[in-house]
């Protein structure tokens, strides 16, 4: 089967009910960024932190899959599907999806602050204070907040070199280093952007816009690829 290498982004878990901080003017859900998604916002109110992604993980966990992420567990059938994802929800495992990137991590995971290396599920709703890895750290969220390196990028990077077929869902490609993996794309290989905002890629070769929200977009490809 051909390899479909899917980037993935804000855009597709918007549609199941998860805010977005680009949204709303740089804040999310009331939050300023800086406040709740940074090695800063840890280091000077942790508790604040835990409580933010406490509530976004209850919200994860309330959402349910949209038609976007069905039809991308659905192309199983036909292609070698790999999705790396922006996203720290864990819609497209739930809608079906078995091969999945966490490029920014998981809501679902939290980490030691001494060894990154530590990590453990979060199973219930809640991290707090007081909660600690093996060898005695504080647990903080398996999140990758800005201004910390994406350890997965290389892997991404590698799998979008190899792409038989790309495609971009839900994300504006303007968040990098996410935003560069089309560029390891080459350049004959197929590539679709589904996103209402039709982002500037001009310099990049064979690529065909679809500018509808994901669930409407992902009908389109799923009828190119599979017709």
């Amino acid at each position: 089967m051909k390899k479909l290498i899917v980037l993935t982004g804000a855009g597709i878990s918007a549609e199941s009910g998860l805010a977005t901080f680009r949204d709303a003017g740089g804040l999310w859900e009331g939050y300023r960024v800086e406040d709740v998604a940074t090695p800063e916002a840890w280091r000077k109110d942790p508790a604040l932190v835990l409580d933010f992604y406490n509530q976004r993980r209850r919200k994860a966990r309330e959402a349910q899959p949209n038609r976007g992420h069905v039809i991308l567990a659905e192309l199983e059938q036909y292609y070698d599907v790999t999705i790396v994802t922006q996203n720290v929800d864990n819609l497209h495992e739930r809608a079906g999806s078995t091969n999945v990137i966490h490029l920014h991590g998981s809501l679902f995971e939290s980490r030691s602050t001494l060894n990154p290396n530590l990590i453990y599920p979060v199973t219930g709703n809640e991290l707090n204070l007081g909660e600690r890895c093996e060898r005695g750290s504080q647990l903080r969220p398996n999140i990758v907040w800005f201004g910390e390196a994406v350890p997965l990028m290389e892997t991404a990077a590698f799998l979008a070199a190899q792409a038989e077929i790309f495609l971009v869902v839900g994300t504006s490609l303007v968040v990098y280093p996410a935003a560069g993996l089309i560029d390891y794309v080459p350049d004959h290989v197929p590539k679709y952007v589904v996103d209402p905002k039709r982002p500037e890629l001009l310099h990049v070769p064979n690529v065909e816009f679809i500018t509808d929200k994901a669930s409407v977009g992902m009908e389109q490809i799923r009828n190119k690829l599979i017709s």
